[in-house]
């Protein structure tokens, strides 16, 4: 006798899935391909920004030791006669140079030296006012410098080439704050890069968020113990 045995299968339960150690609203693939997508977006910002960051530096970080002749500041000097009367302050002589030169002194850096006893020659004399007037931006560079009581005005003026021009752009060096929160912008995609990065590698799995968390404590710890060693 054919005795007919009926089995019946179960099919498997869903499980909900997710990472070790991440929230149910991380814990998903969605989440890796945001990371995805935003690691890219700001790579490519980055990269745009970056080129001109990084031959800038490399120009920066030869200054003294193995030295590109690159940056080259074409320099000049005159002496210009003050009209009459004399400008009565600082920022009277900042405007009359800024007509007499044609030059933009929106932005210009004006400091006073007041009056001091100097030694000169084993004679005590009074020393007069200073008035120094500073217009920079990322291809030039003037400075004006009045002794309170002379007829003229000394003028110092400095061009640069392109490579000038890169190094200042990267120092904000005459720069608007519009341009150092442009930086910043690089600054911060570097910061985001790094941390999309970090967790796209670990995908969001257990073992490798922890390697990364020992590797991060012990830098901390390392740079909190050099930093304490530099300050005693």
């Amino acid at each position: 006798m054919n005795t007919s045995q009926s089995t019946t299968t179960h099919s498997p339960k869903k499980t909900q899935g997710g990472y070790l150690f991440l929230p149910k609203p991380f814990a998903r693939g969605a989440f890796l391909k945001w990371l995805r997508r935003t690691h890219a977006w700001l790579g490519l910002w980055g990269a745009m920004l970056g080129l001109l960051f990084g031959v800038s530096g490399i120009l920066l970080n030869h200054r003294d030791i193995l030295k590109i002749p690159a940056v080259k500041i074409s320099q000049h000097e005159l002496q210009l006669p003050l009209p009459e009367p004399h400008p009565s302050d600082p920022k009277a002589l900042a405007a009359w140079l800024g007509q007499t030169l044609n030059i933009d002194i929106k932005h210009a850096k004006i400091r006073l030296e007041p009056a001091k006893q100097i030694i000169w020659n084993n004679t005590d004399f009074l020393q007069p006012p200073l008035w120094q007037i500073t217009v920079r931006n990322p291809k030039r560079m003037l400075q004006a410098d009045y002794w309170q009581g002379n007829a003229f005005v000394s003028v110092k003026q400095g061009e640069g080439n392109i490579f000038a021009l890169l190094t200042n752009l990267h120092k904000g060096s005459g720069m608007g704050i519009g341009w150092i929160l442009l930086a910043d912008t690089l600054a911060g995609s570097l910061i985001v890069l790094s941390l999309t990065g970090t967790l796209l590698w670990t995908g969001l799995h257990g073992r490798r968020i922890v390697a990364v968390g020992l590797v991060l404590a012990c830098l901390s710890l390392g740079l909190f113990f050099t930093w304490q060693a530099i300050g005693e």
